[in-house]
């Protein structure tokens, strides 16, 4: 076997692990537990809990040049003023999407600091949202958003509500808890079992998930997939420019991916 046959042997079987990966998971199809995003990841083993440290986010690891100027995205809280929220955010977040042999977990990608951020601003107001109402939270999924809350509020009130579930039934913080106690209780938020003044906890546990994976395969400009580690997970080269060099290439190309801020200039 010369060398182009057995590289193109490893990259088929490499990419095959990675896509059974994606299916297992639900990343790829979407949807609730039981062929879920979380009922196919919460289970999986993985390292240390590292919801409960999620200060590991940060990046901050003493690299020179462009890593550190990326990774200071990532080391501060914008629009969670209690550390007690963001902590259980974290932990949430790590439990939707865990490290395992594939690749980091949500908490290492940087993703509670993509929602904090992405919460501070437009998004988190919804700021294009009609506003005027009625407003029935309760009412069916086919009626589109019902909430008069915006996400942000929806996030704190529902992080809130999960950190009181936790003390009620385990008498414990949500991030401390071991990994299972945590899914159980994601579980109950994501079929509706728990109550949630203002909104249905299925609402608040969708839009938690939907934003989770956002932060893990959004471009890290806008703070979360840290260093790209998400789109290497998947092969995904990110947005360029062009292809015009690579599509003349007979052979396949197997490229890094780059992100909005290699276009942009000043490591921005």
């Amino acid at each position: 076997m010369d060398n182009n046959e057995r590289k193109g042997k490893e990259h088929k079987e490499k990419t095959f692990s990675r896509r059974d990966f994606l299916k297992t998971s639900g990343v790829a199809a979407g949807g609730i537990v039981g062929g879920s995003l979380l009922g196919g990841l919460v289970g999986m083993e993985h390292g240390s809990n590292n919801a409960q440290q999620p200060e590991s986010a940060t990046g901050s690891d003493g690299a020179e040049g462009g890593q550190t100027a990326q990774a200071e995205t990532y080391d501060a809280r914008t629009f969670f003023s209690r550390s007690e929220d963001f902590e259980t955010l974290a932990a949430a977040t790590e439990r939707i999407y865990p490290e395992d042999d594939n690749g980091p977990g949500a908490i290492a990608l940087g993703v509670p600091y993509f929602i904090d951020k992405q919460l501070y601003g437009f998004w988190g107001a919804n700021g294009t949202d009609y506003k005027m109402g009625p407003f029935r939270p309760m009412a069916s999924d086919t009626h589109g958003r019902q909430e008069k809350l915006n996400r942000g509020d929806m996030f704190l009130l529902g992080i809130r509500r999960l950190q009181e579930v936790s003390q009620e039934e385990h008498d414990e913080a949500f991030h401390n808890l071991d990994e299972e106690t945590q899914d159980e209780l994601l579980k109950m938020f994501e079929s509706g079992d728990v109550e949630v003044p203002g909104m249905r906890a299925e609402a608040f546990f969708s839009l938690l998930r939907n934003t989770t994976i956002e932060g893990v395969y959004a471009d890290p400009a806008y703070g979360g997939n840290k260093d790209m580690q998400g789109w290497k997970m998947i092969e995904y080269p990110g947005p360029r420019m062009g292809w015009t060099n690579d599509i003349q290439s007979e052979e396949f190309q197997s490229l890094e991916p780059e992100s909005l801020r290699s276009y942009q200039g000043g490591g921005v």
